[in-house]
C-alpha cells in the first residue's frame, strides 16, 4: 500500500490548485482522476472557451487555465494517478484508505475530494459503438493527434463549437452536426466557427458510419433533405457529459442530492474527509472556479492540522519571507 500526505480525488482546477497548495505546506500529494488528462470539466468541455471571472486573468482559455495550475504545482512533484477511479474509503488507525480501481490501495493523511460535478461519462453516439477507439473519440487531449484528417464533430454546445475552433487550423476538413437548428453554444463562438473554414450541417443526424478497422466515411441524414455520405477518419462526439457521484455516493459522506455537505473548515462528516469546489454544499455556496480555489486552501490548511495537531491552521503567505 503506498503512503501519501494527502489524497486529492479530482484534478479539476480545483483539485490542481489544492494539490499546489499541499505542496506549498510541505505535504506529499496524489491526485486522483477517472479522466485520462488534467482539468476536469474544463479540460473536457470546454478547453478553449474564455473564462472570465478567475482572479488576475482579464480572460484566459480553459486550456491555458489548467496548464498553468499543473505548472504552479510541479515544483512539488505531485503525483498523479489518471485514468483511475477511487472506489472505497475506509480507514485504518484513524487514517483513510482508498482503494483505487485496478486494485491499488493509497494510504492517506488526509483526503480532499475536489471532484467537481461527480464522476463524468460522456453521452454516446449510438452510430459509433463498433469504432470505439478505431476514429471515435469523446474529447481531444492532443488536438495536433488529428492533424491532417477528415473531422466530423456531433453536437452543438461549447465543447463541439470550442473543438471545431481548435481543429479548423489543423485538420483537413472540418463538418460540425447538429440535429436542431439553434444551438447551446455561446453566441460569440458560434460566430467564430461561422468565420472559419467549418461546414454546418444543421437539422441532421449521424445515420451511419464506414469503415473496416477504423472510421472512413459517415452518412449524414438531413430532416427533410436528402441523405449525404462524407469521408471522414475522425469523429468527435461532443455530446456532452452526464454526471454522479458513482462510488463516493456509497463512502458515506453527508450529502444534499449531489453534493457533499461541509463545514467552514470544508471538513465533511467522516474524519480526515474534505471537500472543496461545486462538489460542496453549505448555506450560501456559489459555484465558481474563484470560489474552489479558496475552499482549496482552506480544507489543505485544515487537513494540515488534522495530520498533525502541532501544525499552524495558517503557515502564512506565500510571499513571506521572498
Amino acid at each position: 500500500m503506498r503512503e501519501v500526505d494527502v489524497a486529492v480525488i479530482g484534478a479539476g482546477p480545483t483539485g490542481l490548485f489544492a494539490a499546489y497548495y499541499a505542496g506549498f505546506r510541505g505535504l506529499s500529494v496524489a491526485v486522483v482522476d477517472a479522466l485520462p488528462e488534467p482539468g476536469g470539466q474544463v479540460t473536457a468541455m470546454y478547453p478553449e472557451k474564455l473564462i472570465l471571472d478567475v482572479a488576475g486573468f482579464p480572460a484566459i482559455k480553459g486550456r491555458d487555465l489548467v496548464a498553468n495550475l499543473v505548472a504552479q504545482a510541479a515544483p512539488f512533484h505531485p503525483r498523479y494517478l489518471l485514468g483511475t477511479r477511487a472506489e472505497k474509503l475506509s480507514h485504518v488507525d484513524g487514517r483513510p484508505v482508498l482503494s483505487l480501481a485496478g486494485g491499488e490501495q493509497l494510504g492517506c493523511g488526509a483526503v480532499v475530494v475536489t471532484g467537481g460535478l461527480g464522476s463524468f461519462t460522456p453521452r454516446p453516439l449510438p452510430v459509433a459503438d463498433s469504432f470505439l477507439g478505431a476514429g471515435i473519440v469523446y474529447f481531444v487531449p492532443q488536438p495536433d493527434e488529428l492533424a491532417g484528417r477528415d473531422v466530423l464533430i456531433v453536437g452543438g454546445g461549447d465543447s463541439a463549437f470550442d473543438w471545431a475552433v481548435t481543429l479548423a487550423p489543423i485538420a483537413r476538413s472540418v463538418t460540425l452536426v447538429h440535429r436542431r437548428e439553434k444551438f447551446r453554444a455561446h453566441a460569440s463562438t458560434v460566430a467564430r466557427v461561422a468565420a472559419l473554414p467549418v461546414r454546418v450541417i444543421v437539422n441532421a443526424e449521424v445515420a451511419r458510419l464506414y469503415g473496416e478497422e477504423r472510421v472512413t466515411g459517415a452518412e449524414i441524414a438531413v430532416r427533410g433533405g436528402p441523405t449525404e455520405t462524407l469521408p471522414v477518419d475522425s469523429v468527435v462526439a461532443a455530446l456532452g457529459f452526464t454526471a454522479d457521484l458513482g462510488p463516493l455516493a456509497e463512502w458515506g459522506l453527508k450529502l444534499d442530492r449531489r453534493h457533499i455537505v461541509v463545514d467552514s473548515a470544508m471538513a465533511t462528516n467522516l474524519p480526515r474527509v474534505f471537500a472543496a469546489g461545486d462538489i460542496t454544499e453549505y448555506p450560501g455556496k456559489v459555484r465558481l472556479i474563484a470560489t474552489g480555489f479558496g475552499e482549496a486552501a482552506t480544507a489543505v490548511n485544515n487537513a494540515a492540522v488534522a495530520i498533525d495537531p502541532t501544525a499552524h491552521l495558517f503557515p502564512g503567505h506565500s510571499s513571506d519571507g521572498s
